[in-house]
């Protein structure tokens, strides 16, 4: 049973489906158990554990009885963050930029943050930011 995984609401679904699937195997070693760029949904798993689910945000909100609630542009500062823990936060960053990333922030130490600690900061295609980090 999954007790928790986030669940990105997108609505540029193909481009962000293509850019998970594309990165989550290396990254994570996660396997897309379900779902196509078509869309409206699509989930990777790890170790049978949900790790990621896509869900297109125009579906959901048709689900929710919210489609007459405006579209807004996403807010100033992030409100979610997807983090992954990766081998190696330099090749995981080549990776994601590779498949349509966009680098916020470069790697770097982060002794503060925790012993051994690195990370860096990227969007995927829909602007979701995604963070790296590594022990």
């Amino acid at each position: 049973m999954d007790a928790l995984y986030p669940r990105l609401l997108v609505t540029r679904f193909a481009e962000c489906f293509e850019f998970y699937r594309a990165v989550l195997p290396e990254l994570l070693g996660a396997k897309l158990i379900k779902g196509t760029a078509a869309g409206p949904y699509a989930n990777w798993d790890v170790d049978d554990q949900a790790v990621l689910v896509l869900f297109d945000r125009a579906a959901m909100a048709q689900v929710a009885g919210t489609t007459d609630l405006p579209v807004t542009a996403a807010p100033a500062q992030d409100a979610v963050m997807f983090v992954c823990r990766v081998a190696d936060v330099d090749a995981g960053v080549a990776l994601c930029l590779r498949n349509g990333a966009t680098l916020v922030a470069g790697a770097v130490d982060r002794p503060e943050w925790g012993p051994q600690l690195r990370t860096a900061q990227l969007r995927d295609p829909e602007g979701t930011l995604i963070e790296l980090q590594s022990y």
